[in-house]
């Protein structure tokens, strides 16, 4: 037997994620300045963290050498107040919502599940699900990036566990509407998980439905908005009936103290939190209106760019020479070859990234 026989077959062919470029590796590749390299790949707030946070951070690392609190309780009060929502029906989680995706999926999955992707949608649903025992069964969405209510209800069997909704999606900026989610509650018996990492940048969260629906989890993550996204901190809202399932299992001290103070503190700063709203609410707006190729409408930090008839990776090349990252789409299954994802910069990256892709 080789070493790699080892390895559960269903993890073996799982395809690697794909992350954004780093600022580094783009650097060395193109021989630039990194100080002069606009990363625009990954969805992060160019504002960076509230000054509160970096504050508790420089507070809390004189303890480390201490244990947090098992289930992060100051940060789900905190989480408790910010939501409107018992504490009841709310868990932190680390490293970032992947880390709550791989306890759910741990918790929820047996060999030989399925759980439904509508795609193109964030790759990270897959891994957690195949990475536990699942097959994926994906489902195309429409051309206007909505997903096909009447596909996944063919697509849903007796061994369906998880319907995967991202919200507003990654890649293509759109929300799903509640009146669908809605409907998918009511006639699919497993849970229907919403991400809703980049809901703050727009409207219409669903995380008031945990309280109707038994069979709700809403995903949320301190990465966006906040600027934490470099301490790997995620949450979610959920019945209280899974919450005591899911504490089971959740890694013990599984959020960082740092990170349990730094996400106190940065749901505490409002200023904040407006300042970068509005940034991104204009900065996206601009990008929609000046770069010269297809833009989809998005409720995200981020806008979907269709570069057809030319193809991703070339464009991508072409804006990676002038120093700029943006995040080339083919990874994502089912998106093809012309996509291009921007994230919402300053007023001053917003330009320069317009003033690229006219020169393509």
């Amino acid at each position: 037997m080789s070493r790699l026989e080892l390895i559960d077959e269903n993890i073996r062919t799982i395809s690697e994620y794909v992350p954004g470029r780093s600022i580094e590796d783009t650097a060395k590749k193109y021989g630039l300045d990194p100080a002069t390299i606009i990363k625009l790949g990954s969805n992060e707030n160019p504002l960076g963290p509230s000054p509160k946070a970096v504050e508790a951070i420089l507070e809390s690392a004189g303890k480390v050498n201490l244990y947090p609190s098992a289930d992060a309780g100051e940060l789900v009060e905190a989480l408790s107040k910010y939501l409107s929502l018992p504490v009841s029906n709310i868990c932190a989680a680390g490293p970032g919502m992947d880390g709550l995706l791989d306890n759910l999926m741990r918790l929820i999955i047996q060999k030989g599940d399925e759980v439904i992707l509508p795609i193109p949608t964030f790759s990270y649903y897959e891994i957690a699900a195949r990475a536990n025992g699942a097959s994926v069964i994906y489902v195309k969405r429409k051309e206007d990036f909505t997903i096909d209510l009447d596909a996944i209800g063919t697509a849903v069997s007796s061994r369906t566990k998880v319907i995967f909704l991202c919200s507003p999606n990654n890649p293509s900026g759109n929300i799903v509407h509640e009146s669908d989610i809605r409907m998918l509650l009511r006639s699919f018996q497993g849970l229907v998980f919403v991400d809703e990492a980049y809901i703050e940048f727009g409207e219409h969260s669903v995380a008031n439905l945990v309280m109707e629906y038994d069979n709700l989890v809403v995903g949320r993550t301190f990465s966006k908005l906040f600027g934490l996204a470099g301490l790997r901190l995620g949450y979610a809202i959920m019945p209280s009936w899974l919450k005591k399932e899911y504490m089971k299992i959740a890694t013990p001290f599984n959020v960082s103290l740092p990170a349990l103070k730094a996400g106190v503190a940065a749901i505490s700063d409002e200023q904040h939190i407006e300042k970068s709203i509005a940034m991104v609410r204009e900065g996206r707006k601009y990008l929609q209106e000046h770069i010269p190729f297809k833009v989809y409408d998005s409720m995200a930090n981020f806008v979907l760019v269709d570069v057809s008839p030319l193809n991703a990776s070339d464009v991508c090349e072409v804006l990676l020479k002038r120093g700029i990252i943006v995040r080339d789409c083919r990874s994502f299954k089912g998106a093809g070859n012309s996509l291009i994802r921007v994230t919402v910069g300053t007023q001053e990256q917003n330009e320069c990234v317009v003033e690229a892709f006219r020169s393509v």
